[in-house]
């Protein structure tokens, strides 16, 4: 557990109280969304949990897509809430499928987004789940080495954020995702220009998957790199469309989703779950 500012545990405090109400407003769940510390009562660094600002969530949802749309890591729900209240604006909502395997953000995230459909599971069991094709699916997932259960179909490598755009695109058209910039593909957000990385293991994924990274509207993390809890990342928002890899991963021979066997990663070296 992180170690909270008188400040911050007095917002979280009031944040857990408004929860216990029965009905919440929207300025409720705002208050919330900006005020309950996933610190508080987790060691959220080990398990990478960090949520999304709230002010970056909207900018995100710009990009993130409609229809029928799936939250891979969702957290308290953060990305989802942003992409159902932006919908007012469609003539159709959202149909969204939250999926998180911390069983007390799941708790807080029905309270603050009823209308989406919550599923308490680890993001490497989701395609062993039969929900479906999805339009779009999004996520703020875990940076970096994280422990987990297993791999996705075609990486085996240590950034966890890679195992799930991998499982995104066999669940969806098309993919959003919040992700260090160093595995984005690209340099944008604190930048004075846009420019392409021609190396590292974004690089690398991309020729593994066939996946182009792009992004999207271009807004710029950097804005928001002081509204983060525990942490000040430099991100970027990545968007892919998985439809224009699809002939890619219909000719590789994936591995089993939960394969926990060492293989070899993008970088030659062998390697299991830590």
């Amino acid at each position: 557990m992180a170690k909270l500012t008188k400040e911050q545990a007095k917002a979280h405090a009031a944040a857990v109280e408004r929860l216990q109400q029965d009905h919440l407003t929207e300025d409720d769940k705002e208050f919330v969304f900006r005020n309950w510390n996933e610190g508080a009562n987790h060691v959220n660094g080990a398990a990478g949990a960090f949520f999304t600002p709230f002010d970056m969530a909207f900018g995100f949802a710009i990009d993130a897509g409609g229809g029928r749309v799936i939250d891979l890591c969702a957290g308290t729900g953060m990305l989802s809430y942003a992409v159902w209240q932006r919908s007012r604006f469609n003539h159709r909502r959202p149909q969204i499928t939250c999926v998180e395997r911390n069983a007390d953000y799941v708790e807080v995230g029905r309270k603050l987004l009823p209308e989406a459909t919550w599923i308490h599971a680890d993001v490497l069991d989701v395609l062993d789940m039969d929900l479906g094709h999805f339009d779009s699916a999004i996520s703020n997932p875990p940076f970096g080495n994280i422990r987990r259960t297993g791999n996705s179909p075609r990486y085996t490598g240590r950034e966890f954020e890679y195992h799930v755009i991998d499982i995104a695109a066999h669940l969806a058209d098309y993919g959003c995702f919040i992700v260090p910039q160093m595995s984005a593909g690209f340099n944008y957000s604190g930048r004075q220009n846009y420019e392409r990385q021609t190396s590292g293991r974004a690089v690398a994924f991309q020729e593994l998957t066939g996946l182009h990274f792009d992004a999207g509207c271009g807004v710029d993390t950097s804005y928001y790199k002081d509204d983060w809890k525990g942490v000040s990342p430099i991100c970027e928002i990545v968007c892919v469309d998985f439809t224009e890899a699809r002939p890619v991963a219909a000719a590789a021979q994936p591995a089993a989703a939960n394969d926990n066997q060492p293989q070899a990663d993008l970088f030659g070296a062998a390697h299991v779950a830590a």
